[in-house]
């Protein structure tokens, strides 16, 4: 059985968390689709200021009313930052629809980007943001829980649609079966390169995360019907987005729910 934690800082009052307003549709087909509007309601845009014009660069997950996980990859010391939510064609403006800035970005302080290692980060917005029917909090699951084999996740974002094409105006879905550590390390998988503290989903050579994803969430629903976020894309295959036996690397959130805990609870922070 799958469980969800939700850490007493992100009780996210009469929303929960992990349960839209408009359930997405979720089906076995393969190949990434455009998703129902508004059915993945902690999915955020990563954004980034170039002269005056704000970028997507990266996806990432609302876990609380103001807390947002990426992948520390996405984030660079140098630019600055907004998180955009409730949002589900980048290119057009949408009712409902949330730009804020970060009070905070925390990277792991064990982020180790040569060996792809600790691939997490926190993002504090400049204030709490109102939850509603188009913005939601993901549960996230409890600490140590491996999803097992095969299981049925979805990766979410607006990354590339196909290796070198452009990124996806409206959020896109695709489902990405979970492979097991154990096949994952296999040597003509990813061997070594996949840790204990990473989850793999995908591999089958059609579908894949990409360009774009990158933080975004991998989505995985309990048998209670609430979605938690299991894992945060991290990296791929650098010679295709679809390659077979190279399935995305996510960062496995369950093995960080005690820093998520540590870090969004310091003072400092939460002031």
């Amino acid at each position: 059985m799958m469980k969800f934690v939700v850490l007493a800082l992100f009780v996210v009052g009469a929303y929960g968390c992990g349960l839209p307003t408009f359930p997405p549709a979720v089906t076995r087909v393969v190949g990434g689709q455009d998703v129902k509007p508004h059915s993945w309601p902690w999915q955020i845009s990563l954004q980034y200021n170039r002269q005056g014009e704000w970028r997507h660069t990266c996806g990432g997950t609302l876990i609380s009313h103001q807390w947002v996980l990426t992948a520390a990859h996405c984030i660079s010391n140098s630019k600055e930052y907004r998180v955009a939510m409730g949002k589900h064609n980048l290119k057009v403006t949408e009712e409902g629809a949330v730009f804020m800035g970060t009070a905070n970005i925390i990277v792991h302080e064990k982020w180790n980007p040569l060996f792809i290692r600790n691939d997490i980060a926190l993002i504090k917005l400049e204030s709490p943001v109102t939850l509603s029917d188009s913005i939601m909090a993901a549960c996230l699951p409890a600490a140590g829980f491996i999803l097992p084999h095969d299981a049925p996740c979805y990766v979410t974002g607006w990354g590339r649609i196909k290796t070198g094409g452009p990124i996806a105006d409206i959020l896109q879905q695709a489902l990405l079966p979970v492979v097991d550590h154990a096949t994952c390390t296999k040597p003509d998988w990813w061997g070594a390169m996949v840790k204990d503290t990473m989850v793999c989903a995908g591999g089958d050579g059609v579908v894949s995360g990409c360009n774009g994803d990158s933080g975004g969430p991998l989505n995985c629903q309990s048998t209670d019907g609430a979605w938690g976020v299991h894992g945060i894309v991290s990296f791929g295959s650098g010679l295709s987005c679809n390659f077979p036996k190279k399935p995305t690397v996510f960062t496995q959130v369950s093995s960080y729910i005690d820093w998520i805990s540590s870090v969004s609870s310091r003072p400092s922070l939460t002031d």
